[in-house]
């Protein structure tokens, strides 16, 4: 049984380890990986990842990502190429090959038929001198010297070495390409990583009431305004510019300091700087402001005129948070 102090070891081992290797590849960004980047770029056709064992799902992860900015990409398993998924590659396509040992049986079945295609090869390739890499076009080493693995077997560092050079092609295109934020939202639509580059506060606050009081209703009114719609808050309006907000929290002081209710209007109790935010303003900023001004809603306006109103919860909803 490990003590928790030798695991911790392990663990840091096998970080150090597989950094060592990824920051090894400093040194094989030569010419070679300018060259792939050029043909990469400069293909009329998709970039079509290959490999086999652990090296076919390093190639799942670079196609994903090389999709996700920019640079159409489809996977293909080695050992199913073989047996009908060649036809997934057209005449303009470049084909990249990811293996380790760059020798395994179904790479060396399947190179001769790839290159007769007459497609451009890149090799990914842990060992320089296999079939591999002698049959590529161009080459790009990510040879370790050693696996994180204590038994020197399992791929770890040979794999970190991969996707560590399959980011740093996809990083170089989407440079190129001038591949922008707006593009990268474009390409992720559903999530909210996307949902931070493109959604607005006017795809949001048209979903809710826009509760408004004016300066001389009674507190019952406002109390009944912002119960009715449920965004903890209310507008305080006159002749459509905005002169406060009264939040529930308001009213909860109100009731701390007031022994009577009678004669309070909701411009005794209203805030008279309420923070607001142009219908045009990012989702995302809309929320930042929020947390520095520790507050739940937000006014939205065009022109100074009151739109509508936004509460965290929506925002929550949306996936932004």
């Amino acid at each position: 049984m490990k003590t928790a102090a030798q695991i911790k070891k392990l663990a840091i081992r096998t970080l150090e380890i597989e950094s060592q290797a990824i920051a090894k590849l400093k040194k094989t960004i030569d010419e070679q990986f300018v060259a792939c980047v050029n043909l990469l770029l400069k293909s009329k056709g998709r970039i079509i990842v290959t490999g086999i064992g652990k090296s076919a799902i390093i190639g799942q992860k670079i196609v994903a990502t090389l999709n996700s900015t920019g640079s159409p990409s489809i996977f293909m398993h080695a050992a199913d190429a073989i047996h009908g998924d060649l036809g997934i590659i057209q005449k303009d396509d470049v084909l990249m090959c990811i293996s380790k040992s760059g020798d395994t049986p179904e790479i060396k079945v399947l190179i001769p038929l790839l290159k007769s295609w007459g497609n451009k090869l890149i090799g990914i390739v842990g060992n320089t001198n296999s079939y591999l890499a002698k049959h590529c076009d161009l080459m790009l080493d990510t040879s370790v010297t050693e696996e994180a693995c204590p038994n020197n077997l399992a791929p770890t560092s040979s794999t970190a070495a991969q996707m560590a050079m399959g980011d740093a092609i996809a990083v170089c295109l989407l440079d190129l390409r001038g591949f922008s934020a707006k593009d990268f939202a474009m390409y992720h639509p559903g999530g909210s990583l996307g949902k931070k580059l493109y959604l607005k506060v006017k795809d949001i606050y048209p979903n809710n009431a826009a509760p408004e009081v004016k300066p001389e209703d009674d507190i019952k009114k406002v109390i009944v305004e912002i119960s009715s719609n449920r965004l903890g808050a209310a507008a305080v309006v006159s002749k459509g510019k905005i002169l406060g907000i009264v939040t529930d929290g308001d009213l909860r002081r109100m009731l701390l300091t007031k022994k009577s209710l009678e004669g309070i209007k909701a411009k005794n109790i209203m805030n008279p700087n309420p923070k607001c935010s142009d219908k045009e303003t990012m989702a995302v900023d809309a929320l930042n402001l929020m947390k520095e001004h520790n507050i739940s809603q937000l006014l939205i306006t065009e022109k100074g005129k009151y739109l509508g109103m936004i509460h965290l919860h929506d925002l929550i909803r949306e996936g932004i948070i």
